[in-house]
């Protein structure tokens, strides 16, 4: 590691900063990793598309249907192919306490600057407030590597931002990805300072973000590679300018987006989001694949209404003037 376990908070400041992206993960025929494909994209996400990081192993790879060896194998894979360039951060998230940290110590054995760690489910509690900072101070005592909390509905509650601003204070505690309404991010984010670096997943908010919060990290979701191509990166100029408080500007630049918005959430099927990201990424050249069960396939009506609507959204691809050609 880069740091030790008392740097960690200094070191997060310092790097973890800028567009971090969940990587969805592509399966072949099979329904093996495909490893190449994945490299392919990963190397056009950082070269290309200027993406400062990557979120591993998480919902969006659909942790849940992969064993622990291939968990594992996907961090490697990460950290061999772009972790000299970009940041890293490796989802060990598990129900098994004896899993995520495993999984922890493997990131952190293989150079990884980063882990996150999903709050529990946690059956019949009325309460969770101190069963959850013992859960993170249990983590976090385990491993030096820093450690971003993760609280979402799918727990079955939010963390309130006392109790993550109580577990922000633990000394390898470095960030959270907040999905929570934006009321309670505000309040957290003014609660820590920068003793920890407050996001959510939220593209459309990202840019209020900036501006109202002074944040500097998105982490992290997949519009950063399916709303930008080689040729349109609108989403970092407008990061970039807002960075650098050129606001007017970037409020142009994002507002240019809402018909990509428009046309990737008006297609999206609500019971197959990950199909259907996977080819977005198809019609955009990059290595989608398939997605594994109980995950759905797209029908072919789906994928004809999601092309037609990605053909006339606006997103510029390589060798075209303004807009996709037919895929």
């Amino acid at each position: 590691m880069k740091y030790r376990r008392s740097e960690a908070k200094d070191h997060a400041r310092a790097h973890m900063k800028g567009i971090w992206a969940a990587a969805l993960m592509p399966y072949a025929q099979d329904l093996s990793i495909d490893e190449k494909g994945f490299r392919k994209n990963l190397r056009h996400w950082v070269d290309d598309l200027g993406i400062d990081g990557v979120f591993i192993a998480g919902k969006q790879s659909e942790f849940f249907s992969m064993s622990i060896a291939e968990r594992k194998r996907s961090m490697e894979i990460v950290v061999d192919e772009i972790g000299k360039t970009a940041g890293v951060i490796a989802s060990c998230s598990d129900q098994n306490m004896d899993v995520v940290i495993d999984l922890a110590k493997h990131a952190q054995a293989i150079g990884a600057p980063y882990i996150v760690v999903h709050a529990p489910v946690l059956h019949f509690l009325g309460k969770q407030d101190e069963t959850l900072y013992q859960y993170y101070k249990t983590i976090s005592e385990q491993v030096d590597i820093g450690i971003a909390m993760w609280s979402h509905e799918d727990s079955g509650y939010l963390m309130s931002p006392e109790l993550c601003a109580r577990i922000a204070e633990l000394p390898n505690i470095v960030a959270i990805k907040y999905s929570v309404p934006r009321e309670m991010y505000v309040r957290l984010s003014r609660m820590v300072g920068d003793k920890i670096q407050v996001s959510t997943a939220s593209e459309v908010e990202w840019f209020d973000n900036i501006v109202e919060l002074g944040w500097r990290l998105y982490l992290c979701s997949s519009p950063p590679y399916l709303f930008q191509t080689k040729v349109d990166r609108r989403m970092r100029d407008y990061t970039d300018l807002a960075f650098k408080g050129e606001v007017a500007k970037a409020k142009v630049i994002r507002d240019s987006l809402n018909p990509v918005r428009e046309a990737f959430r008006r297609t999206r099927p609500a019971e197959k989001p990950p199909s259907h990201s996977k080819y977005w990424q198809e019609l955009m050249g990059q290595v989608g694949g398939r997605v594994r069960p109980p995950m759905l396939e797209l029908t072919d009506a789906e994928k004809e209404a999601t092309r037609k609507a990605f053909e006339t959204c606006g997103l510029k691809l390589p060798g075209t003037d303004a807009k996709p050609s037919a895929a």
